[in-house]
């Protein structure tokens, strides 16, 4: 079959390689398609975060094929799997599968699982950048409906991670939210945080494009922090009070020093992305200044069914979010369109 492989850190490469065999309680896939997430890219330009550096070890386990945001079709399946998948079936599975033996999964805490075997880094969990790969035992697979579009079912693992920071965030219908960063998650975010009907949603973005898709879904503002003084207009629409809700989506160091200035007393952050780099603030402003409480967000534990039910539907959309669409062959072109900045969500379509 044919595959994409990182070979190392500095080597991505189209390849011929076997098609997988399967162990019992495995099942093959053919993949329809595989989102190119912010981590992918990161992992192409040989961030420390995958690669190890900066006082980091590395994540990444070479040789692998890329991608976790994919989903396709049975073709084999071998012995019995829970859920009762057969050939034919369409699915998707959530990107880590938890060993189910570390201190966090035997609490119930799987997505935060020590091992942390996440598709398309590792060597033995390989992604879906490729025609066909494999669902390990102890995957957690979810049925994807015949009648979703490829963007629906492309936007179901990034929509889930969106709707768990969402839930990190937990929002009153008191709160202003000023959500920084409105790409492919911070979209499936505004559908995700108008459904629970905060006081205000603030979107802020540098894409003009993508605070219009915002806008269009739900933001009641939004902010160009490039043309404009988005801290004084938020502590003017919050009566110098500042926001009680700030999620940072946007990847870059400078969101965190916006959020601890736009954010209240008593206020609540939620960290969501990947960052590019170190981010450096006065912790005092956390502490002494403000009493700020400070949140992660990790993955999408119990959300992949939400989020398939709010498709059918017809609470979420995937309208206009999916930008574009290439075949296996064209990968590099891929990433050099997700890393641009002016794409949404890029899909690869083996």
């Amino acid at each position: 079959m044919k595959a994409l492989l990182a070979v190392n850190k500095d080597r991505y490469e189209m390849k011929d390689v076997p098609l997988p065999t399967l162990k019992d309680g495995e099942m093959l896939i053919r993949v329809e398609g595989c989102g190119i997430c912010a981590g992918d890219v990161k992992a192409r330009q040989g961030a420390a975060r995958f690669w190890g550096g900066n006082g980091m070890p590395g994540y990444c386990e070479p040789p692998f094929i890329p991608g976790h945001e994919f989903f396709g079709r049975v073709v084999e399946v071998r012995g019995e799997v829970p859920g009762g998948f057969k050939p034919g079936d369409r699915v998707i599975p959530e990107q880590i599968v938890p060993c189910n033996d570390c201190w966090y999964c035997r609490r119930g805490m799987y997505w935060l699982c020590d091992p942390h075997n996440v598709f398309g880094f590792k060597q033995k969990l390989n992604g879906g950048m490729a025609e066909y790969t494999v669902l390990p035992k102890g995957s957690i697979v979810h049925r994807v409906p015949e009648s979703f579009t490829l963007e629906q079912a492309a936007l179901i693992e990034p929509f889930a991670c969106a709707r768990h920071c969402v839930g990190q965030a937990n929002p009153s219908p008191e709160d202003t939210v000023v959500l920084a960063g409105a790409g492919t998650l911070g979209l499936g975010m505004v559908q995700a945080l108008k459904e629970l009907k905060p006081k205000r949603l603030i979107v802020l973005d540098l894409n003009n494009d993508r605070l219009k898709a915002a806008k269009r879904l739900g933001a009641d503002e939004t902010l160009n922090p490039q043309q404009g003084d988005a801290l004084a207009r938020v502590l003017e629409i919050t009566g110098g009070v500042g926001c009680d809700i700030y999620i940072e989506a946007t990847g870059h160091p400078s969101a965190v020093q916006q959020g601890l200035d736009m954010i209240r007393k008593g206020g609540r952050f939620v960290e969501f992305s990947v960052m590019s780099g170190p981010s450096t603030i006065d912790w005092s402003l956390i502490g002494d200044a403000k009493e700020i409480t400070i949140v992660g967000s990790q993955l999408s534990p119990h959300c992949y069914e939400p989020v398939i039910e709010r498709f059918a539907d017809g609470r979420l959309t995937a309208e206009g979010i999916v930008t574009h669409v290439f075949d296996l062959e064209s990968w590099e072109t891929a990433f050099q369109t997700a890393q641009g900045g002016q794409a949404l969500k890029v899909l690869i379509k083996p």
